[in-house]
């Protein structure tokens, strides 16, 4: 089993910036991915940003690519979601994830989940 930690979460103003943390610890494996998803009230999950383990490969969701960052410690077991001129739109319940899976199709493993709130 993997689990994941994640913590940086809180309440921000519009145009301010946040980080997120989410740390894996059980058996992992090279080959899994780490990212982020993340659920607003009343909306279904979306994907928000990926890396591979070694942080060299990553991609984020059109509609935060220009704003938001991730980032990955290999050597931490550790993935960063640097999260710059936040919207209020950008109120969710952030989900650290991990998954082999090269698609994000099918998802191994969820963290417990982080408010991150941004008010106008």
């Amino acid at each position: 089993q993997v689990q994941l930690v994640e913590s940086g979460g809180g309440l921000v103003q519009a145009g301010g910036s946040l980080r997120l943390s989410c740390t894996a610890s059980g058996r992992t494996f090279s080959y899994y991915l780490m990212g982020w998803f993340r659920q607003a009230p009343g909306k279904e999950r979306e994907f928000v940003a990926v890396s591979n383990w070694s942080g060299d490969s990553t991609y984020l969701a059109d509609s935060v690519k220009d704003r938001f960052t991730v980032s990955k410690d290999s050597a931490k077991n550790t993935v960063y979601l640097q999260m710059n001129s936040l919207k209020p739109e950008d109120t969710a319940i952030y989900y650290c994830v991990a998954t082999k899976d090269g698609q994000m199709r099918n998802i191994d493993y969820w963290g417990q989940g982080t408010q991150v709130t941004v008010s106008s």
